[in-house]
C-alpha cells in the first residue's frame, strides 16, 4: 500500500503522449502493425548501408498496394510532412535515410511479381521484389534479370530503380536504367502517373521521363509497379579467376582485355586485404591469399565464341605473369568463384564494426594511379583500407573499416573518404 502513490506517479509520468493527428490518421488507414512510431521501433530505419550518417525518422509506414501508397501520400501532403521511400536499405549513399521530421514509406511488403511475358521479355513487379528473386522466378524459362548488385540476394527492384544500381555485370549489360521499361508512380500529392511501357520507356518524340526518375532516390515520387526487361540466358558461361603478384599486373591485364575489343560480362578485382578477409569468413571461395590481387573474368555467349575468347584472356593472364588461373564452367564452380566477390562487403565485418564503402569512377588507364593515391590517403589518415571494384568500367570501391563508436576513428574515416573522392 505505501508504494501506490509512487507507482501512480510513474504511471502518469511515463504514460504515452497523445498521438498526433497525422499518426492517428495513418493508424486508422494501416492498422497498428503497419505504422511504427515509437523510438525503439524506429532504430532499424536510422540509416542504410552508409552507417556514418544516422537520423531517426518521425514514423515508418508499411503499405501493401498502390492505393495505400496514394492514401498515405495524400495524408502526408495535406499535413505538409516530407516522406522518404525505402527498399531494403542496402545502398551506400544515404538515399533512404530520412530527417527527424520525415516519414519513411517502407515498400518491403509490396513484393509480388505481377506479370511475366516470356514472348515480349518483360516482367511487371512491385517495388519490394528482391532482385535475385525475380531471376529465380523466370529461371525455368531460360531468362534472367541482368542488373546484379552485390547485395542482389536482399536488395529490391524498387531500391535499384531509385538508386540506378549497377553491379558486376553492368560492364556488358548496363545499369538499372537500361533495363527499366516503365513505372507506375505515385506523385507526392498522391496522384498517379504512368511513364514508359513494355514497348519502351518513351513515345516517339516524347521526353524520357523514366530516365529522369531512375536514380532520383524517390524525390519525384514512389514507383509502385515497375516494368523491367528480361534477358535470355546465354548458351554458355565461363568464369576465370587469375591471381597476380601485383595490383599493377591485374589492372594492366584488364586494360589489355578491353583494348583488344573483348567485352566480358564482368571484370572484377579484389586486393590482398579483401582476399584475406573473404578467405577467413563464411564467404571463403578458395582465392589464393598470397596474391596481391585477383581478377575475376566472366565470359558469356555461344560455345564456339567462348572457346576463342577464353584463350585470348588466358594469353593476357600469361603476358602479365599470372601466378595461377582457376576456371569454372559448371554452375556450381561459377557460384564458388563468385561467392567471394559477392560476399566481400559482408566479409569486411571481420575487420571492424563499421564499413564506409566509397564509390567513384576513373578511366581504366588511371586505375593504377587512383589506387596508389587511395593507399597514400589511407596511410595519411591512419585508416584501414581495402579495395574491391568493377575494373571493367573503372568503378572503384575503396572501403574503410572503422569503429563507429569511436569519434576520432569516425572523424579520420570521413576525412579520408572525402579526400579519396
Amino acid at each position: 500500500m505505501p508504494h501506490r502513490p509512487v507507482c501512480e506517479y510513474v504511471r502518469r509520468r511515463y504514460a504515452a503522449a497523445p498521438m498526433p493527428p497525422l499518426e492517428t490518421s495513418l493508424l486508422a488507414l494501416l492498422g497498428p502493425n503497419r505504422l511504427l512510431s515509437s523510438p525503439d521501433a524506429l532504430l532499424a530505419w536510422e540509416c542504410d548501408g552508409f552507417t556514418v550518417h544516422r537520423s531517426r525518422p518521425r514514423a515508418v509506414v508499411l503499405p501493401e498496394s498502390t492505393a495505400e501508397v496514394q492514401a498515405v501520400l495524400r495524408l502526408l501532403h495535406a499535413a505538409k510532412v516530407p516522406f522518404v521511400p525505402r527498399g531494403a536499405g542496402t545502398c551506400l549513399s544515404g538515399g533512404p535515410t530520412a530527417g527527424g521530421d520525415a516519414v519513411i514509406v517502407d515498400l518491403a511488403r509490396m513484393r509480388k511479381v505481377l506479370q511475366i511475358s516470356t514472348v515480349d521479355l518483360y516482367a511487371i513487379v512491385q517495388p519490394g521484389v528482391v532482385n535475385l528473386d525475380l531471376t529465380t522466378a523466370v529461371h525455368h524459362h531460360g531468362l534472367h534479370y541482368a542488373p546484379d548488385p552485390s547485395s542482389q540476394s536482399v536488395c529490391t527492384i524498387g531500391g535499384n530503380l531509385a538508386e540506378n544500381s549497377g553491379g558486376p555485370h553492368c560492364f556488358k549489360y548496363g545499369m538499372t536504367t537500361d533495363h527499366v521499361l516503365g513505372a507506375r508512380i505515385v506523385l507526392p500529392d498522391g496522384s498517379l502517373v504512368d511513364v514508359g511501357s513494355p514497348a519502351g520507356p518513351r513515345a516517339p518524340h516524347g521526353l524520357d521521363l523514366l530516365a529522369v526518375f531512375c536514380g532520383s532516390e524517390g524525390t519525384f515520387g514512389i514507383a509502385t509497379e515497375i516494368t523491367v526487361r528480361l534477358c535470355r540466358d546465354q548458351q554458355s558461361v565461363r568464369t576465370m579467376l587469375a591471381a597476380f603478384s601485383t595490383m599493377t599486373a591485374a589492372c594492366r591485364t584488364v586494360s589489355d582485355i578491353v583494348a583488344a575489343g573483348l567485352v566480358p560480362a564482368a571484370l572484377e578485382i579484389l586486393d590482398q586485404a579483401t582476399i584475406r578477409a573473404v578467405e577467413a569468413s563464411v564467404y571463403r571461395a578458395g582465392y589464393p591469399e598470397n596474391a596481391a590481387a585477383v581478377l575475376l573474368v566472366e565470359l558469356d555467349g555461344p560455345d564456339f565464341v567462348l572457346a576463342e575468347e577464353a584463350e585470348e584472356v588466358r594469353d593476357y593472364f600469361r603476358a602479365h605473369g599470372a601466378l595461377s588461373v582457376d576456371e569454372a564452367t559448371t554452375p556450381t564452380d561459377r557460384k564458388r568463384l563468385w561467392k567471394g566477390r559477392k560476399g566481400a562487403f559482408g566479409a569486411m565485418g571481420r575487420l571492424n564494426t563499421d564499413l564506409y564503402v566509397l564509390d567513384g569512377v576513373v578511366p581504366r588507364t588511371r586505375l593504377e594511379d587512383a589506387l596508389t593515391g587511395i593507399a597514400a590517403i589511407g596511410m595519411k589518415h591512419g585508416v584501414v583500407m581495402t579495395n574491391v571494384f568493377h575494373a571493367g568500367d573503372g568503378n572503384l570501391h575503396p572501403n574503410i573499416s572503422f569503429d563507429g563508436r569511436d569519434p576520432e576513428q569516425t572523424r579520420r574515416t570521413i576525412a579520408a573518404g572525402r579526400e579519396i573522392l
